[in-house]
């Protein structure tokens, strides 16, 4: 399926915005049962529900896409399945030991490092935009988090680790949807591989009880269906047309829809810091996308 630039664009914010609103959904959602046993029933929820959508819409064009290089795909669908995980993993058990301030403040630290790792490690050139825009981005998350009020805490660091692998999980999307247009599959390779690592680590730490993974049921369903299946797949797609570092300063846009869902459904206060945080996401996630664009009117 080929997709054009503000198609792709409007993917990224319908993807954030579900990933936003799903942390109602993960905050109470885990009274009962512990965060492995949570990502476990969830992705599998997700992987689930994405099945009659690849069977309507993809499986008769995957042998095709993937024959060139069927062990390149696997590799890649793993891999970024395993990103994903280790991400979800690591920011889990970093809440632990530090608070939900620290936690979202440093994970949004993914933005700046999106470019870096590209730059550095890929030596791919990288629009002046997005260094300005990750900054923003990252003041923006300083004063939506609270973080001022918190301290720093040993498990900021696990939360530093997660980020790098967001960080990861999103360049390796973008470079395997550049080489395989089934984003629908890479979504049910990598919902399954979190799924079960989930499980794993659930059968260890925790209790499968499934009468308290029913009482979670509307929770689970939402966080998996729209979060866990949909929304990564819609970041798939999105991915197709929007290099990973812009990509990344999009879903930062995340923190924004969490803040205003929690205002409207939880009744909580959003103060000064607050909107000036979303003010400088928002402003980030603008300047990113609008000065290429003006650059390119400008040579026409």
């Amino acid at each position: 399926m080929t997709m054009s630039k503000p198609v792709s664009i409007i993917s990224a914010l319908l993807c954030t915005f579900i990933w936003g609103t799903t942390f109602i959904a993960q905050e109470t959602g885990m009274e009962k049962i512990g965060p492995y046993t949570f990502n476990a029933v969830r992705f599998f929820v997700g992987f689930v529900a994405l099945i009659p959508l690849y069977l309507i819409l993809e499986k008769s064009v995957t042998k095709k896409i993937i024959s060139k290089d069927k062990n390149r795909f696997l590799y890649l669908s793993i891999l970024i399945g395993i990103f994903l995980f280790l991400a979800s993993v690591f920011q889990q058990v970093a809440l632990l030991y530090t608070d939900v301030a620290n936690a979202a403040f440093f994970t949004i630290f993914y933005v700046p490092m999106v470019p870096i790792i590209v730059f550095f490690l890929f030596k791919k050139n990288i629009h002046w935009s997005v260094w300005p825009s990750a900054i923003l981005c990252v003041i923006g998350g300083y004063l939506l988090t609270n973080f001022q009020d918190a301290t720093i805490r040993l498990g900021d660091s696990l939360v530093v680790i997660c980020a790098i692998f967001w960080a990861l999980h999103i360049i390796f999307i973008g470079k395997i949807i550049k080489e395989f247009n089934t984003p629908i599959l890479i979504g049910l390779i990598q919902t399954l591989v979190v799924s079960v690592c989930s499980v794993i680590l659930s059968l260890i730490f925790e209790e499968l009880i499934i009468e308290n993974i029913l009482i979670h049921k509307f929770q689970i369903l939402y966080a998996g269906i729209l979060s866990g299946g949909f929304a990564f797949v819609l970041q798939i797609y999105a991915q197709k047309n929007i290099t990973p570092a812009p990509a990344a300063i999009i879903f930062s846009l995340e923190g924004v829809f969490a803040t205003i869902a929690a205002w409207i459904l939880l009744s909580q206060v959003l103060n000064l810091n607050n909107i000036l945080g979303c003010s400088f996401i928002l402003i980030g996630v603008l300047f990113s996308q609008l000065m290429p664009e003006i650059k390119k009117v400008n040579y026409k």
